[in-house]
């Protein structure tokens, strides 16, 4: 995927992984809210995770709830994919 992930691509995907919806302007003026305080629960968020790492080639290691927040998470994968990992 080329580009770096956007809080669209965060909205979509957990919209479309665990039929949570968000607005990904709220996704951006909270982004260092829990995942929960959007209604995206663990399993959820293991669904966005693991399609995160199909789209954009990257591993994200350790447990998905130390990337508690929409910041946090797009900040690892952009990182991510521009070391090329």
């Amino acid at each position: 995927m080329n580009g770096p992930m956007t809080y669209e691509d965060l909205a979509s995907l957990m919209k479309s992984r665990a039929g949570t919806p968000v607005e990904p302007a709220d996704l951006a003026s909270r982004s260092a809210s829990p995942f929960g305080d959007f209604g995206l629960d663990s399993l959820g968020l293991l669904g966005v995770i693991s399609e995160l790492e199909n789209r954009y080639g990257c591993s994200i290691d350790g447990e998905p709830e130390a990337h508690k927040s929409p910041g946090a998470l797009l900040a690892l994968v952009n990182d991510r994919v521009s070391a090329g990992a």
